[in-house]
């Protein structure tokens, strides 16, 4: 029987990963596929790999040919594939379990061309992020739709998160070319081509990424990728040529913010005997946008593209090298004066040139705009505390500055007392943009459970800025602490609309109020909102939902959750991970329904067994999750003693302990290892200040910067187990809403922060 689905893997190279990729395509829920793996010449240990898989599934098939580059060998694979439908998954990345069975079934339900869905970044140190480069397409789902009407999925460059109508793939041909960056090409005309197509918001795919990240000039600079960029945006823009005048100025705008800048900036690392090259690469790519899009570019950009124009290589370096460094981080410092109306001077210190117009410098009085940040949320004596910054871009804040916050309630405003003192700010510098305010119990119970936002109003000599209360730091801001503030009234600050930072007040919510750990089931004791409760477990990722039997007195209710099954159903929704979270809603007789606030304490609670872990714990908006994983060494506490700091957990097995970082452009890292200990408590890690305190890295290519915004050095902690497998520690939800811990060691300050869940330590 021919399946329905056909999944081309191209292989090349990837012994390091490849099982876990064709291990995440059978667990797929979408179980009628046929995976074709095509050998691209690998001269590694890939192809034993795949040949075992492919011996203990009948749906594996393998496919061998000399190396010929991943588009030749997607050909080659649509070549062998019999499908109903048509996928392709990169080698190194992972699919999520429901990926498949969520796009069959839009295209089953719609009769579009084909169907994308949204996507993941990860690694094993920073965890799992959604793609910035598909946040915008696949915001949210859309059905029988198309990039006329959504021109932003212009933006849906790759081929890899989407299932393909084969009739419609063979219908026009499609081939890719045998450069890199071939998606582009493929993808834009499949959307032109498309009568309609779907979008699914839920994640459907796993991109993997770098451990030392993604930042253009950390990439060693290889003039043939550059190449094959830029030949890849000329075939893409001859497409676009033939378009909507909107999906046209979409793309070069595109362009222009993305790989216009990446020649740019390529400029910082190019070799002194390729410099031309670059500059003609370069030149033909500018050349061929459109001057609208050029001209709403960052001012900072065009007068990187005024350089190009000028041939001056110099000054391409020394722009790429500041950009780099971290010199744009909040724009350049602005002249007092004005020289004109509504007209700012830049001061790019040591950037000016000749070649580059004086008027690009300039800054127009529209673009100081108030910027803020949310860096330290916690409870003092009953009342709420927030840490922030407030700024005017690209000015400096000085004391005479006046800053006004009102806590908005219901449209209301309610002055707050304001403590400003002196804090970090954009550029790097101390300066007055740090600010305090306390929230009383009086005001916090005038609060509603609709969001009450932070209204923030700077005024700077003649110019006054106003802007919702955004920017949530790592730690408190991104994992805020609820608390009481009566017996029924409920606390919670954290998201806003729109990604402000707000409080609500939720009064008598129904709420987890204790759990209990017995050997075989964890006991949950809490309190509903009204009468009659049931109590349903759900999976936000991949759906559906089950009742749990609870026991129920008046409002009050226990529930048993038993730990085997839990344990025994090894199927996650997060192929990285390998992580499924469940959550828990009361359901009443009306219809009535509510989330499980969590009010037990501020622990989490853990079992672990045979390998796997299961966590009852809290999530960003304090509601209970249910997190079942394979065991991942978590942090539940991180202190300063002197000159050490010492992070500490539960102890599930034998590892070690080091901080890692990472250096720039490669996977290679440098290590400090932890202090071991372990005790009835746990594990702890100790390891002293000046130890993270680097100086220049092992090479001499990989210096560390001097900027002042940018941090010396980002360190994750790993637990090392015996075999010599790693992964990076996990940072506990409770121990997140305690951070970032700052200390200090002579010149440096070092915080501690979680960063997409692990634990991190960032120098400056």
């Amino acid at each position: 029987m021919v399946p329905r689905l056909s999944v081309v893997v191209p292989f090349y190279n990837v012994g390091e990963y490849i099982g876990d990729c064709l291990d995440s395509i059978a667990r797929q829920t979408w179980t009628d596929f046929e995976a074709i793996l095509v050998d691209d010449g690998s001269p590694d240990d890939s192809a034993v790999i795949a040949k075992d898989f492919c011996s203990r599934d009948p749906r594996f098939r393998i496919v061998q040919q000399d190396n010929a580059g991943l588009g030749p060998a997607r050909n080659t694979g649509v070549e062998h594939a019999q499908g109903e439908y048509l996928t392709f998954v990169d080698s190194d990345d992972l699919v999520t379990r429901h990926g498949f069975q969520k796009l069959v079934r839009a295209l089953d339900r719609t009769g579009s061309d084909f169907a994308g869905g949204n996507a993941r970044r990860f690694n094993n140190s920073s965890g799992v992020r959604q793609s910035w480069l598909h946040r915008q397409p696949f915001v949210r789902d859309r059905f029988a739709t198309h990039v006329s009407e959504v021109t932003d999925l212009v933006l849906d460059r790759m081929v890899w998160n989407k299932v393909y109508r084969r009739s419609f793939w063979d219908e026009h041909g499609y081939q890719f070319p045998a450069i890199r960056y071939e998606d582009y090409p493929v993808t834009l005309q499949a959307h032109l081509d498309a009568v309609t197509v779907d979008t699914i918001a839920a994640p459907v795919y796993y991109w993997r990424e770098r451990e030392s990240g993604e930042s253009i000039t950390q990439q060693k600079f290889q003039l043939g990728n550059l190449q094959d960029r830029v030949t890849s945006a000329g075939l893409v823009m001859d497409l676009a040529d033939k378009a909507l005048p909107a999906i046209r100025s979409r793309l070069h705008s595109h362009f222009t913010q993305i790989d216009l800048l990446t020649l740019m900036m390529a400029f910082g690392a190019v070799p002194a005997g390729e410099e031309q090259d670059l500059v003609d690469l370069a030149g033909s790519l500018l050349g061929r946008l459109d001057p609208a899009a050029l001209a709403q570019a960052h001012r900072y950009d065009r007068i990187q593209h005024a350089a190009l124009r000028a041939g001056d290589v110099e000054l391409l370096r020394r722009l790429a090298i500041f950009r780099e460094d971290g010199g744009l981080r909040g724009g350049a410092r602005v002249l007092p004066r004005p020289r004109k109306r509504k007209q700012y001077v830049y001061n790019y210190p040591g950037l000016y040139d000749g070649a580059v117009a004086p008027e690009l410098y300039r800054v127009a009085e529209e673009d100081l705009t108030l910027a803020t940040s949310v860096r330290e949320v916690k409870w003092v004596d009953g009342k709420l505390s927030v840490k922030g910054t407030a700024e005017i871009k690209h000015l400096a804040i000085c004391e005479s500055s006046s800053l006004r916050i009102d806590l908005v309630i219901a449209g209301w405003p309610h002055p707050l007392p304001v403590r400003r003192y002196d804090a970090t700010d954009l550029h790097g510098d101390t300066s007055r943009v740090g600010f305090e305010v306390v929230l009383d119990k009086d005001l916090l119970a005038r609060c509603t459970a609709g969001p009450a936002h932070f209204d923030v109003q700077l005024k700077l000599g003649r110019l006054r800025r106003r802007d919702q209360l955004r920017g949530q730091s790592a730690g408190s801001p991104g994992w805020p602490p609820g608390a009481w503030i009566d017996e029924t009234s409920w606390v919670q600050p954290g998201p806003g609309k729109d990604g402000c930072f707000a409080v609500r007040r939720l009064s008598d919510p129904s709420r987890l109020t204790s759990i209990e750990h017995t050997p075989d089931a964890l006991v949950l004791h809490g309190r509903s909102s009204f009468d009659e409760p049931s109590l349903f477990v759900t999976r936000p990722v991949s759906g559906g939902e089950e009742q749990v039997p609870i026991k129920v007195d008046g409002r009050d209710f226990t529930a048993w959750l038993p730990i085997r099954p839990m344990m025994e159903e090894i199927n996650p929704d997060d192929p990285f991970s390998q992580r499924t979270t469940r959550a828990f809603r009361l359901r009443g007789p009306g219809g009535e329904e509510k989330l499980l606030l969590w009010t037990a304490g501020d622990r989490a609670v853990s079992h672990a067994e045979r390998g796997r872990v299961i966590t009852m714990t809290r999530s960003t908006g304090g509601y209970v999750n249910l997190h079942e994983s394979p065991i991942r060494f978590a942090a539940t506490a991180v202190v300063a003693a002197g000159n050490m700091i010492v992070a500490r957990g539960p102890d599930w097995g034998e590892v070690s302990f080091a901080w890692r970082r990472f250096l720039p452009g490669t996977d290679d890292y440098v290590e400090v290892p932890a202090r071991r200990s372990f005790s009835d408590d746990g594990w702890s890690a100790v390891v002293e200040l000046d130890a993270l305190i680097p100086t220049v890295d092992p090479t001499a290519e990989h210096r560390v910067s001097v900027d002042p915004t940018a941090s010396l050095a980002d360190w994750i902690l790993f637990a090392v187990a015996m075999d010599g497998s790693a992964h990076a520690v996990q940072c506990e939800p409770f121990l997140c809403s305690k951070l970032p811990l700052v200390v200090r060691s002579g010149e440096h300050s070092l915080a501690v922060r979680p960063y997409a869940g692990t634990l991190h330590v960032e120098v400056r």
